[in-house]
C-alpha cells in the first residue's frame, strides 16, 4: 500500500509535530514577553523567582520543548561540554564522569559522553565529531594525544582539560588544562610498598594501554632503584576481564617460579589474582602478596581486603568541571596543572 498522503489544507491532529507549543504560546501562558522566556531558559539567574517560577509553569503545562540549536546560534554557546572516556565499562571511570557532569549540570551545562576503545584513532574522530556539534568544552583522559590532535584542539579556542596522568619532567605541557595524578609515581609507590615487605620478585599485570606502562615504567624503575632486578609484566589487550588474571599468573610462573608479589593495574585484575591463589590453595599474603590499583568498592570487599593505590576520582571529575566552567564565564581559573596525588592504601593482602 503506497504510504497515505496528507493535503496541505488537511486539519492538524493535536499530537502532531506542527502542533507543538512555540515560545509564544509560553510567554502568553506566563504573561511575560518572548525576551523574558528566553532569559529564563538561557539564563535563569538573571530572571526574578516569581517570574522564573511562572515561566518555568507555562513551560510543564504546555510541554515546551525549547530550540536548544536556535539559542546557540545565538548566544554561540550549546551549554554543552564533551568527554571521551576509554571506555563506559570500567567503573574506574563512572566516579569521574559522575561528579564530572554534576559539576556542569549545577553551572547550566550538560555533559555528552563518547568512548574511544583505548584507540588513538577513535578519540581524535570524537574530537572531530563534538567540535562539529560545536560544543563549548571538552574533557579529554589521559595526555598522549597525537601532536596533530593537539594543534587542532589549541586551535579550536574552547576550553580542554586533560585528566588521569601527569606530563613527565621535560615532557610537552598540557593543551590548555589538566588535572590528574603522576601513574609512574603511583608505580613506583607500588614497588616501593612491596619492597618495603621484604619481597624482592616483582610481577606486574595489566592493560596493554597508555596508563598501564606508564605504571609499569614506574614500578620497574623503582625495582631496579632498590636491586629488585628483573621484573616480569603481562600485559592484556582491552577490555580487561576478572578472569584474566588467572592464566596470565600461570605465564609469570613459567617465567619466574619464584614470584612473592605481584602488582595489578586495577583492582578487579587483583581481585581475580585472589581468586585464582584460593583455587590453588596459596595464603596471601604468605604465599603470595597481591596489590591492585583503583581502591574501587571490590577492594575492600575481596578477602583478604586489598592493599591498593587510591585514586581521587570524583574529586579529578569535580575539579575539571571547576576549571571548564571558570573559563566559560571568562574568570581565572587559577592553576591550569592540578596534581591530585595518590594514596597506597595497605591493607591485608600485602
Amino acid at each position: 500500500m503506497p504510504p497515505k498522503l496528507v493535503s496541505k489544507t488537511a486539519p492538524l491532529d493535536e499530537d502532531s509535530p506542527s502542533s507543538a507549543a512555540r515560545m509564544s504560546d509560553v510567554a502568553r501562558e506566563a504573561n511575560v514577553s518572548l525576551v523574558t522566556v528566553s532569559r529564563a531558559i538561557n539564563t535563569p539567574d538573571k530572571v526574578a523567582p516569581d517570574t522564573l517560577a511562572a515561566v518555568r509553569a507555562a513551560i510543564e503545562q504546555l510541554g515546551y520543548v525549547p530550540n536548544l540549536m536556535a539559542g546557540s546560534l545565538a548566544s554561540n554557546r550549546s551549554r554543552i561540554v564533551a568527554a571521551i572516556v576509554p571506555t563506559i565499562s570500567n567503573l574506574v571511570f563512572s566516579e569521574t564522569i559522575e561528579a564530572l557532569a554534576q559539576t556542569l549540570a549545577e553551572g547550566g551545562y550538560q555533559l555528552l559522553l563518547g568512548q574511544s576503545a583505548y584507540r588513538h584513532n577513535d578519540e581524535a574522530a570524537l574530537v572531530d565529531t563534538f567540535l562539529g556539534r560545536r560544543v563549548d568544552g571538552l574533557v579529554l583522559t589521559g595526555i598522549a594525544q597525537a601532536s596533530a590532535l593537539r594543534l587542532k584542539l589549541r586551535r579550536a579556542g574552547v576550553p580542554v582539560v586533560q585528566t588521569w596522568d601527569l606530563p613527565a619532567a621535560g615532557a610537552e605541557p598540557p593543551v590548555d588544562m589538566l588535572v590528574g595524578f603522576s601513574n609512574v609515581g603511583a608505580g613506583r609507590a607500588a614497588a616501593g610498598h612491596l619492597l618495603a615487605r621484604g619481597h624482592r620478585a616483582l610481577a606486574f599485570i595489566g592493560a596493554e594501554e597508555e596508563r598501564s606502562r606508564l605504571r609499569l615504567e614506574g614500578f620497574r624503575a623503582e625495582a631496579a632503584a632498590q636491586g629488585a632486578g628483573d621484573v616480569p609484566a603481562e600485559l592484556i589487550r582491552p577490555p580487561v576481564q576478572i578472569d584474566d588474571a588467572g592464566p596470565r599468573l600461570a605465564q609469570l610462573l613459567a617465567r619466574r617460579p619464584d614470584i612473592t608479589a605481584v602488582f595489578c593495574n586495577n583492582d578487579l585484575l587483583a581481585a581475580g589474582l585472589l581468586f585464582e591463589c584460593q583455587q590453588r590453595g596459596w595464603a596471601v599474603p604468605g604465599r603470595i602478596a597481591v596489590m591492585g590499583f583503583g581502591d574501587m568498592p571490590i577492594a575492600r570487599a575481596a578477602s583478604p581486603r586489598l592493599s591498593t593505590v587510591r585514586i581521587r576520582r570524583a574529586e579529578m571529575g569535580e575539579r575539571a568541571g571547576q576549571m571548564l566552567l571558570a573559563r566559560l564565564a571568562g574568570d581565572d581559573p587559577g592553576a591550569r596543572l592540578v596534581d591530585i596525588g595518590f594514596e597506597v592504601i595497605e591493607r591485608s593482602s600485602t
